[in-house]
């Protein structure tokens, strides 16, 4: 029994179609520039937050993926560019909390040390 033409003529529809559809949906994830301007703003913003003394591990960890990110979207590697890009994002921001929150409790102690000086000196005035 011999193949009709209309069996390949269907087969190459189907295949042509396959194509032109997994080509559109590779087209159509734009790439992760704004995840890596994104992630490099988080690491500056940590880095202005003094994050290297109050979290050093997450902000070199976050410079770390950052540079993972580039090289991937160097190499065409967009997926995983983004991936990069997003969790150095999220790292810099845990830095930039991190460090936040020990120069906020550094402060509530100096305050907390004034308002002793102040209650001592003012129970002194008092036994005068």
């Amino acid at each position: 029994m011999a193949t009709s033409f209309a069996y390949f003529r269907t087969t190459a529809q189907a295949l042509v179609c396959g194509c032109v559809l997994a080509l559109t949906a590779c087209a159509s994830t734009p790439p992760p520039t704004g995840e890596l301007a994104a992630a490099r703003q988080a690491v500056s913003r940590a880095s202005d937050a003094d994050a290297d003394q109050y979290a050093a591990e997450e902000l070199a960890r976050a410079g770390d993926l950052l540079t993972q990110a580039q090289a991937a979207m160097a190499s065409r590697r967009e997926a995983d560019a983004r991936e990069l890009a997003l969790r150095s994002a999220a790292l810099a921001d845990l830095a930039t909390a991190r460090s936040r929150e020990a120069t906020v409790r550094a402060e509530l102690e100096q305050r907390r040390a004034e308002v002793a000086t102040l209650r001592q000196r003012l129970g002194m005035e008092d036994s005068l």
